[in-house]
Formats: structure tokens, C-alpha cells, sequence
């Protein structure tokens, strides 16, 4: 399509309507609510319902979306979803929210490189519109931490929430949309992030259930020095290749990890001067969906302005660094 590059046309979120407080949590993790609240600058967090599963919160923020951007559902031609707590082992995620849809013409995958993956997410649809320029992606970060986390690890239950955000992405006017992305892995630090039971490694049994190995688990102080370490070189490089400046940047969306480390990530990089929307203290963290909640809020808050500079920065288990460079278009 001459005349037209690849970007996002519209934002759309869902969060499940169980608001947990930190002092409905403080007695079930045995820390008071103040504690959780300077460790993390978080306030609140959402769980889903019991009958409600990630592909259900990913199909509401899809109709959200799909809703704002007035686009019919049979006109998406891929549906991509970040996940790293996927409904069941397998079918993917993606098909269950195809299905649910009724995207009859989406060719439909899952991913999951965790809090990076709506960013490594956007970099794939990226790529699939440049080559069908008249189709659009539903590009959905959808995480349902509520049901893995150990209640008795104060260290990870008090930072997760529940939630689904959405970008649709396809062709917008050449002087807007995605500029470049920065991706990388690092497999070495595989064992900060994960849950050790429920693969082929370690299947499922008695054994692993009793030793509460299908439960999430982190270290939280290592996972602090390498997001300091490697996303501000990330995101210097990608806006450096660009022939920007991060001065320039006008609103930057991170994943929204904890508060203590969003503060010590923006002033590291130098973009205190850009608007910097925080989600995490309503809604804590939110793994894949937390850069596209943020997103979205920023958008429906009207804080993106035409032909802003956004720069989107995921970080998560593998451990991965994800970063977007984009110029934002009105409508989205």
C-alpha cells in the first residue's frame, strides 16, 4: 500500500471486576498492607472471577478494540497472543479466542517471552502486515497470574494482577506508525523467572503438586539488577539507530514491574521529561498485558498526541528486553 507504513490503529482493555486490596492480602501473605504498599507502590490489583480464564479476558479486550477502531472482526487476518498463562497446555490460547470472536480468517499463534511479549508481539504483526498491508493483526498481552502465585511467598503474591490489553495493528500514513524495535534474549538468566513443574522436563505429579512446584516463583533482587542493567542500553540503542534522542521521547510506556523500579528505570534513562503513564499502583503487575494496558489508558486519557514519540519497553523471564520506537496517530 503506497503511502503507508505499519503502525497501531486502536488500543482496547479489559480488567476482571475483583479489585483486591492490600489489606484484603496483608493477613493471607503475613506482611501488613503499609509494608506491601513502599515495597511496590502498588494499592490494588484485580483477579478474575472463577469462571473466567485468559482467553476470556483477552476476547473482551479484543471487542473493546475492535469496537474503537470500528473494524469488523472478519477483517482480521492474524490474532497473536502473549501469554505466558495460556487456558490449557495446548490448544493455544489464540485459537480459543478465535473461536470466541468468530475471526474465521485469522491465522492465529501464541507467544510467550513473558513481560516482553506484547512488545516482541507487535514486532511480529510488524512484519506479517508489511507483507499484507491490507490486513490487520489483533496483537492481545493477556496474563492470569492469580491462579499460580504461592499466597505464602510475599515476595511475588503481592505484585501480580489479572488483565488484557490490545493494539490492532495495520497500515497507517507513512510519517506515523512503528519507526523500529530493539529485541534480545538472555537464556543465561533463564532461572530468575519461571515455574519449575508442568513441562516435559518436570511433568506433573503428586510429588511436584506437594512441593508446590507449579507455583510462580522469582528473585526479585536479581531480576532488579538486570533490568537496570540491560533496557536502558536497549532502549538507548533503538532510539540512538533511529537518529533520535531520548530527550525526544515524549511518552514512554514501560512494563509496569513495580513502582520502586519504574522510578529508578525513568530517571536511569534520562526521560523524567516524558509522560510516563503508571498503571501497576490499580492494577499492579500485569506480565504480558501490562506495556498494552498502559497503552491503552495513555490513549484513552488523550495524553497521545498526533505524530508523538512513544517508546514502549518490555522486560521479563528468559530474561528478554523488548523495546518499540513508534510515532503515535491520532484515532488509535
Amino acid at each position: 500500500m503506497a503511502g503507508h507504513t505499519t503502525g497501531i490503529l486502536a488500543t482496547g482493555s479489559y480488567l476482571p471486576g475483583d479489585e483486591v486490596a492490600n489489606e484484603d492480602l496483608a493477613e493471607r501473605v503475613g506482611v501488613d498492607a503499609e509494608w506491601i504498599l513502599r515495597k511496590t507502590q502498588i494499592g490494588f490489583r484485580r483477579h478474575a472471577a472463577a469462571h473466567e480464564a485468559t482467553s476470556d479476558l483477552a476476547v473482551q479486550a479484543s471487542l473493546d478494540a475492535l469496537r474503537r477502531a470500528d473494524i469488523d472482526v472478519g477483517r482480521i487476518g492474524y490474532i497473536i497472543v502473549a501469554t505466558s498463562t495460556g487456558d490449557f497446555p495446548q490448544p493455544p490460547t489464540s485459537y480459543l479466542v478465535q473461536d470466541a470472536l468468530g475471526a474465521r480468517a485469522a491465522a492465529c499463534f501464541d507467544i510467550n517471552v513473558v513481560c516482553s511479549g506484547f512488545v516482541y508481539a507487535l514486532a511480529i504483526a510488524d512484519s506479517l502486515i508489511a507483507r499484507r498491508p491490507d490486513a490487520y493483526a489483533l496483537v492481545i498481552g493477556a496474563d492470569l497470574y492469580s491462579r499460580q502465585l504461592d499466597f505464602t511467598d510475599r515476595r511475588t503474591s503481592v505484585l501480580f494482577g489479572d488483565g488484557s490489553g490490545v493494539a490492532i495493528v495495520g497500515a497507517v500514513p507513512e510519517s506515523s506508525g512503528f519507526i523500529d524495535f530493539e529485541l534480545s534474549s538472555h537464556g543465561a538468566d533463564h532461572r530468575l523467572i519461571g515455574i519449575k513443574a508442568g513441562g516435559s522436563r518436570h511433568p506433573a505429579s503428586p510429588q511436584t503438586v506437594a512441593d508446590g512446584e507449579h507455583y510462580f516463583r522469582m528473585d526479585g533482587r536479581a531480576v532488579t539488577e538486570f533490568v537496570l542493567e540491560h533496557v536502558p542500553p536497549a532502549m538507548k540503542s533503538l532510539v540512538d539507530r533511529a537518529g533520535f534522542g531520548l530527550e525526544e521521547i515524549d511518552t514512554f510506556v514501560p512494563h509496569q514491574a513495580n513502582g520502586r523500579l519504574v522510578t529508578e528505570l525513568v530517571e536511569r534513562c534520562g526521560l523524567t521529561g516524558s509522560h510516563t503513564p503508571r498503571t501497576l499502583e490499580r492494577y499492579g503487575n500485569l506480565g504480558s498485558a501490562s506495556v498494552a494496558v498502559a497503552l491503552d489508558e495513555a490513549n484513552r486519557s488523550g495524553i497521545l498526541k498526533q505524530d508523538d514519540l512513544v517508546l514502549l519497553a518490555g522486560f521479563g523471564g528468559g530474561m528478554s528486553v523488548g523495546a518499540c520506537l513508534l510515532r503515535w496517530t491520532t484515532g488509535a
